[in-house]
């Protein structure tokens, strides 16, 4: 569904990705991997077009994402949580999600049931503003926020960040039913090993900038976690 190939970026002067490529199958929840800093926001902030590439190659079913403006991609059908969630703090939890509306396909005015289904907080904070919620709602807001938008891709940066324990629990089943049963495909920057074996059914690890492996996750050896993920 995604492919990346050959893609190189700069901060300035500093070559960030280097003749990065990567895969994510259709249907496949991919998890991307490595330490801070080596370029995995980087890669999704690309992908997204919130950062420009400088050479390389993104295509998105068939269409070159280098030629699509960044405020058209999520209307191709990518939905995009950030880092941090970045959710409008000041609008309320309702606010927030109708904003994905207008990038729908379908004309669709009304913020789909399903999104309750996921996360029925949100159905009983519909009032409340954003910034009033918990970390772990506000997470569940930025992931509805997306999903509102009726995506082919998900792509989540870091989602269990800052998040408690019982609620990362409770994201990790929502990736894995939106994936196995819904058949979403997802990409995810995740830094909690467990969380990744648990959600994920491909890897790919980053190391300055470079794909250095990538696989179905059962071929995730204690080699890798130790060479590429430990700190």
């Amino acid at each position: 569904m995604l492919k990346v190939s050959g893609l190189n970026q700069y901060y300035g002067e500093s070559h960030t990705l280097w003749d990065l490529d990567m895969d994510v199958p259709e249907g496949a929840c991919t998890c991307l991997m490595g330490r801070n800093g080596v370029g995995k926001t980087t890669l999704l902030k690309a992908v997204m077009g919130l950062l420009p590439v400088k050479s390389g190659e993104m295509d998105f079913g068939g269409v070159d994402l280098r030629k699509v403006s960044a405020e058209k991609r999520a209307g191709l059908g990518i939905g995009y949580v950030p880092q941090g969630r970045q959710i409008f703090s000041l609008m309320t939890v309702e606010e927030n999600l109708q904003i994905g509306l207008p990038a729908r396909g379908d004309g669709m005015k009304k913020i789909p049931d399903y999104i309750f289904d996921l996360f029925p907080v949100l159905k009983e904070m519909m009032q409340r503003r954003g910034g009033d919620l918990s970390g772990g709602q506000q997470q569940q807001l930025a992931i509805g926020r997306a999903l509102v938008t009726d995506p082919k891709l998900l792509i989540l940066d870091e989602p269990t960040e800052g998040i408690q324990p019982n609620v990362v629990q409770e994201i990790g089943d929502i990736i894995r039913k939106l994936n196995q049963e819904i058949g979403l495909t997802v990409l995810l920057v995740e830094q909690k090993l467990p969380f990744a074996r648990r959600v994920a059914d491909r890897f790919c690890i980053l190391d300055r900038g470079r794909n250095v492996s990538s696989g179905d996750i059962g071929e995730l050896s204690d080699e890798l976690v130790r060479e590429y993920l430990t700190v």
